[in-house]
């Protein structure tokens, strides 16, 4: 039988410290909500004695999910404990989060303490936490350039005064992985009580190594990790979720599991990228946008063939409808013939080459080989110059004290109709006038600006890919006027269905 690892989410707490990316009360229950989906166990829902904000967003998730324990985060201070118990007085499932900083730097260059007394103000916090719940975890700051010896003697005191779970974060990111593992091995090795606990990894990304780090820490009998959804966090970041999760789900020599659906890891991603305005790099494992994507000839010859040529991971365990074929100039014939003939063309033989040259020709000069291109290739008509909808009007109001509005006129088979519609934002109240025009019923999946020129008139690109019944379609454009460009580039992917 499999052995179990636990997933502590730390979203909502570690990952909203990243500046700019701070969320309400009412984004963070919605992350919750997405994180329960998933099948996280633990949420780590904030540090309420920060800030009202913080004890508020505790207060409620706690509310909102049932099945995940909450998880409040102290310092070894009894009020920091005692406004934390008071957070969690709704949860269904109560964990506080107490510790305090064990490595040399921090006992004399933080702390001005030294280790006798760190030892008992750690055991005297996780005294006092249980008096208010009996989970009660303990993290040793710093865990990472702590010496293995006095760290085992901190974990071995924590545990006789109660602690059910010893984190041991490499807060500075600083340990290699077979240093890392080996810290948790010393630890199951040479804490007498180590069984009355369970070992977490909390591993930071400074030096790249947060998801090597926390396999090495579950390698070595570490049961619980300590993770963000898309390895947001201060700094480089944490460890990714979806990192660990499916490293453990594609090694099948590796006999540990998780509770995570995976099949939600990739709108659960997309939800926390856009909610903290923070995009996912394209190259991102798993979950970005290229994670599936194959454009060199022979990968992509090798992925028609057999998926399993060059992917470990299917796309759709992850959330991913399939993988994408990107047609460049390293492309091959393959590639070609295959999204020719998702386009409805046939083509082999002498027809196929004189096409591939004239593609290859195409490639050289162009970086981005859309749909349309190919039908151009194959001799059809520009879409662009038959498409069925096209934006004939836009007009937003949007504004500091203002509700954004957008009023959208759409040329649909050479007749006109407008919507008007409000919204989050100018480009958000302008698509949803456009989705009210439309009888798709489309998801939009990705959205994503880039300035293409310096300056106040920038040029920008917007590039957007939406759903529909189960397929992907992208849609581009370039405007100096952002809105404008989002309303086109989410009407060039509409018209692909069409």
């Amino acid at each position: 039988m499999s052995e179990r690892l636990y997933i502590f989410d730390t979203t909502l707490r570690d990952g909203e410290q990243v500046p700019g990316c701070q969320l309400n009360t009412v984004e963070k229950i919605e992350v919750a909500k997405a994180l329960e989906a998933l099948g996280v166990d633990i949420i780590e829902a904030g540090f309420p004695i920060s800030s009202p904000g913080d004890f508020k967003s505790v207060v409620e998730i706690s509310k909102a999910v049932r099945k995940p324990t909450i998880c409040a985060l102290t310092r070894a201070v009894e009020k920091d404990i005692e406004v934390a118990a008071d957070s969690l007085k709704h949860a269904k499932y109560k964990r506080i989060h107490t510790g305090i900083g064990t490595s040399f730097y921090h006992i004399h260059y933080k702390l001005n303490s030294n280790e006798e007394e760190i030892i008992e103000r750690a055991v005297k916090a996780v005294k006092y936490a249980k008096k208010f719940v009996e989970d009660v975890e303990f993290y040793a700051e710093d865990a990472g350039r702590t010496e293995n010896e006095y760290l085992a003697r901190v974990i071995e005191a924590v545990v006789a005064a109660g602690a059910t779970v010893l984190n041991i974060p490499d807060t500075t990111g600083y340990t290699l992985p077979h240093e890392f593992g080996a810290k948790i091995k010393y630890l199951k090795e040479n804490v007498k009580n180590i069984d009355k606990a369970i070992i977490s990894t909390h591993c930071h990304n400074d030096l790249g190594m947060a998801t090597a780090n926390t396999v090495s820490g579950i390698l070595n009998g570490a049961r619980q990790a300590e993770v963000t959804i898309n390895g947001i966090g201060e700094r480089a970041g944490n460890t990714s979720l979806e990192e660990v999760v499916m490293t453990l789900k594609s090694r099948k020599n590796i006999d540990i599991e998780t509770n995570i659906n995976t099949k939600n890891i990739y709108k659960t991603s997309r939800l926390v990228s856009s909610l903290m305005n923070m995009p996912v790099q394209p190259n991102k494992a798993i979950v970005g946008r290229n994670a599936f994507a194959h454009s060199s000839g022979i990968h992509q010859d090798g992925v028609l063939k057999n998926r399993e040529n060059y992917e470990i991971i299917d796309p759709i365990d992850v959330g991913v409808s399939e993988s994408s074929i990107a047609l460049t100039a390293r492309s091959g014939r393959a590639a070609l013939k295959h999204r020719l003939k998702l386009l409805g063309y046939e083509l082999n033989g002498d027809k196929l080459d004189k096409i591939y040259e004239k593609f290859l020709e195409l490639a050289d000069k162009k970086k981005d080989i859309k749909d349309e291109d190919l039908e151009v290739l194959v001799g059809k008509t520009p879409s662009s110059e038959t498409a069925k909808i096209k934006l004939a009007h836009l007009q937003v109001l949007a504004g500091k004290s203002t509700i954004p509005m957008a009023t959208v006129t759409l040329d649909i088979d050479s007749e006109e109709f407008t919507a008007t519609e409000s919204g989050n934002g100018p480009v958000d109240a302008a698509l949803k006038a456009v989705k009210s025009l439309i009888r798709h019923k489309v998801r939009l999946e990705e959205y994503l600006v880039q300035a293409i020129t310096k300056g106040s008139d920038d040029l920008g690109k917007v590039h957007i890919q939406i759903e529909n019944k189960g397929k992907v379609y992208y849609g581009f454009s370039g405007n100096t006027d952002i809105i404008t460009a989002s309303v086109e580039a989410f009407i060039d992917a509409i018209n692909k269905i069409v």
